[in-house]
């Protein structure tokens, strides 16, 4: 006889997962299509309740990215953000439709008296007015729809009930207080969360949703404090990317939960063993490192230097660990990769590290790991994610490395010969430098006739040996968009002019993404 399965007493948290939206508008984490495509399918195997695929009106590409993430994503409610206007909303459920009942419209409007009457110019009436008719409109299209209360924190509550109360009247089922300057601290936003939950008349008709920021540091701690107030989604990021500081980290949030499982009576739906895979596929397509003592995630997660610490954990684990590498998909790399092994066991790699491949970017990224082995002993974890990066996850080519040639030494001038391709045609020049790196940067400046700005050159080894490669970040700066480039090599020059063409194709992304006049 089948044993009875003990009931879950605990209260469901909703994970509404921002990192497509809020997480891409932070400087430098732009994605193009398919980079989203690939988080989001990451996302879906995390088992995230909601994705928020994009602004669909904000441009072309966030609107084909929201509409193909909408049609080949299962599982997940996928939303779409729009403001409280008839344009934006009729745009975000062209795209949303493809998800069927699954499709969200999530639509907002400022509620603080600053917002007000510095950015809408508009008086409360007219506010509370223009939230009812954009709800009742995405209402027609769907049952499906969130409403926020932009900057809800620094709103006067009796308004703000109010603004709850007639959105959730007109069709929200969702509503969505936001910390949207990352203003508030724990014990507040408890009161904020608890007073619309006492005087909201017909507040048991939607799900509270809460959205921190971080600029204090305590977007988590402020999500924590609004769950136990009543709230029942909270909306977050891998890895905590967002706008300015961040937003509350997905990875903290759900881990606290479940380690803290002893007092804290909610739970999720998220798979916590695709929580390090997620993190790692966001890193290598933005190419943004995640600082290494980050919580969970951080590569000093689970390092233990201290000669106490060290024996404490190899006695018993639990001495200095809360929680398990294993719980959150750390898993140590049993198997070494080197120049003799096949096909299979690289998939296989790959396929732990949460990299799904086509047969055609698979046989790309084969060729590429052999050409490696040659030139490593052992490949690594790190070597594998960097390879991805550079040979599936870059953006299409307008620019393209053919070869470099550089002459350098303590007595003579650094001269670098560059040979790109640019939109498939060869070109190629050589300049002077201040070192071999400036030599070989402006070559390739003024072969793409480039006005980007390098803002930030970052380099490192990948992993240990005199073997190692060395990758190169760059942060370059065109105008009002910032795009991070990211190469690597056994051969730091190459790595370099990796990294910063990597950069001008992102830009050139960039620069054709966004509607004029948004």
């Amino acid at each position: 006889m089948a044993k009875a399965t003990k009931k879950d007493d605990r209260r469901l948290i909703r994970i509404f997962d921002t990192t497509l939206r809020d997480g891409e508008q932070s400087p430098g984490n732009s994605m193009n299509i398919e980079e989203k495509l690939r988080v989001a399918k990451q996302l879906q195997k995390l088992n995230v309740d909601v994705i928020e695929a994009g602004f669909p009106i904000a441009s072309e590409g966030d609107f084909e990215a929201v509409k193909r993430i909408a049609q080949t994503i299962k599982g997940p409610e996928i939303a779409g953000l729009c403001r409280s206007s008839d344009k934006d909303i009729d745009r975000a459920w062209e795209a949303l439709k493809h998800a069927g009942e699954k499709g969200r419209i999530h639509t907002f409007i400022a509620t603080s008296d600053i917002h007000m009457k510095y950015k809408l110019k508009m008086e409360p009436g007219k506010v509370l007015e223009a939230a009812v008719k954009a709800v009742k409109r995405a209402s027609s299209y769907t049952p499906n729809v969130e409403f926020s209360c932009e900057d809800a924190v620094r709103t006067r509550i009796d308004f703000l009930a109010e603004v709850v109360e007639a959105v959730i009247d007109a069709g929200a089922t969702t509503v969505n207080i936001p910390d949207t300057v990352g203003y508030t601290i724990p014990f507040e936003y408890f009161n904020i969360i608890k007073h619309l939950k006492d005087n909201v008349r017909n507040i048991d008709k939607a799900v509270i949703s809460v959205h921190c920021h971080n600029d204090l540091g305590l977007s988590v701690a402020n999500s924590i404090a609004a769950i136990q107030a009543g709230a029942g989604q909270v909306e977050c990021t891998i890895n905590g990317i967002g706008e300015r500081a961040g937003n509350c980290s997905l990875e903290e949030f759900v881990m606290i939960l479940k380690t803290r499982a002893d007092i804290l009576p909610f739970r999720c739906n998220v798979a916590t063993e695709q929580i390090t895979p997620a993190s790692r596929l966001l890193s290598t397509i933005t190419g943004i490192a995640v600082q290494p003592n980050k919580a969970v995630v951080g590569a000093n997660a689970f390092a233990h230097e201290s000669g106490i610490h060290q024996h404490g954990v190899l006695m018993e684990k639990s001495t200095y660990e809360i929680m398990t590498p294993d719980s959150v998909g750390l898993k140590a790399n049993l198997l070494v990769l080197g120049k003799h092994s096949g096909r299979h066991a690289f998939k296989k790699r790959l396929v732990e590290l949460g990299h799904d491949l086509s047969d055609e970017d698979l046989n790309k990224a084969f060729d590429k790991f052999k050409a490696l082995a040659d030139l490593k002993k052992e490949v690594f974890d790190e070597d594998l994610e960097a390879l991805i990066a550079e040979e599936v996850l870059r953006p299409a080519e307008k620019y393209k490395l053919d070869h470099i040639t550089v002459t350098c030494g303590s007595f003579a001038v650094a001269t670098a010969t560059v040979q790109l391709e640019i939109d498939g045609l060869p070109v190629r020049t050589a300049e002077l430098g201040d070192g071999p790196v400036d030599a070989t940067l402006k070559a390739i400046k003024k072969l793409t006739k480039t006005k980007g700005k390098l803002l930030q050159y970052n380099v490192g080894s990948i992993t240990g040996g005199t073997d190692a490669q060395g990758e190169v970040t760059v942060r370059v700066a065109d105008g009002d968009k910032t795009v991070m480039g990211r190469g690597s090599s056994t051969d730091i020059i190459e790595a370099s002019a990796k990294a910063y063409i990597n950069a001008l194709n992102r830009l050139h992304y960039q620069k054709g993404k966004f509607i004029e006049g948004l």
